[in-house]
């Protein structure tokens, strides 16, 4: 009988040898292989989660709560059951929180020390940021549909508590264009707070912002041309009252650049080169 034919020779222990080395080589080579990238709608869900499991998101979430319900009913009973504007009422809280929500997303990794974590899990520093922020804009929609939802009821019952007809007219452009509003205001808070990363300094110039160019609009010809341009407030006017013309729509896009598009673009690449500790 030759070596061949007995179990166990050499040449058995040579396969056996080389099965075992090709098993440990393939899981090896599985060891090393890198992990699949987090799926964009995961950053996105833990992005909106962040947005409301914190002390601070909790109490600003229930005061927009109760500042629409108050803003919307108070309305209706001064001005009567008149839809449109009791939905514009709701911008009034919309312009000072909606950008301090937009502000708190983007700085709070910051100052509670938690972006090394965030990007260590994550790398793609921008593939981070815009989940940070397309959670606060898609809240933004979110908070134009519940104002809507507030004011429709109220508006009924005005009308009935006050024994006179409700006005229901209202311009789907106009309502568009006042959502479109809500989502430019986050934005810009995006904006500052990204440029900044601070957020006590990026409130104070986004909630001073309206006072100072309302000075400027009284230093005469000058002044007033440098708000109808690059006032984000004025120039989102005619969207918000959804009759917009070609010279509107300038005036908007110069001012969405000068206070979203430059600050934001300057924000990311400040985040994505800072070093993190």
């Amino acid at each position: 009988m030759t070596n061949t034919d007995v179990p166990g020779t050499k040449s058995d222990m040579n396969d056996t040898t080389t099965d075992d080395a090709r098993t440990v080589g393939s899981k090896t080579a599985d060891i090393h292989r890198p992990p699949a990238p987090i799926p964009f709608h995961r950053l996105l869900s833990v992005e909106a989660r962040k947005l409301f499991d914190t002390r601070s998101s909790k109490i600003m979430t229930v005061v927009l709560i109760i500042l629409v319900l108050a803003s919307i009913t108070g309305r209706g009973v001064v001005s009567g059951p008149k839809l449109h504007t009791l939905i514009g009422t709701a911008g009034i809280g919309f312009g000072t929180l909606l950008p301090v929500l937009g502000i708190l997303t983007v700085t709070a990794e910051w100052s509670h020390r938690t972006a090394l974590t965030t990007f260590a899990l994550e790398p793609r520093r921008r593939r981070v940021l815009a989940a940070k922020c397309l959670a606060p804009l898609i809240t933004a929609v979110v908070a134009s549909l519940f104002a809507v939802l507030v004011a429709v009821p109220v508006t009924a019952v005005t009308a009935a508590v006050q024994d006179v007809p409700a006005t229901w007219e209202i311009s789907p452009l106009a309502l568009l264009g006042w959502t479109g509003t809500n989502v430019l205001v986050v934005a810009t808070g995006l904006a500052v707070g990204m440029l900044l990363l601070n957020a006590p300094a990026a409130i104070v110039i986004c909630l001073s912002t309206p006072i100072l160019w309302a000075v400027v609009g009284k230093l005469g010809a000058t002044g007033e041309v440098l708000t109808e341009w690059f006032d984000l407030n004025t120039t989102a006017t005619p969207l918000t009252a959804g009759d917009m013309t070609g010279g509107d729509a300038a005036r908007l896009a110069v001012s969405t650049i000068f206070w979203i598009v430059v600050p934001m673009t300057a924000g990311v690449v400040r985040v994505t080169r800072k070093e993190v500790s």
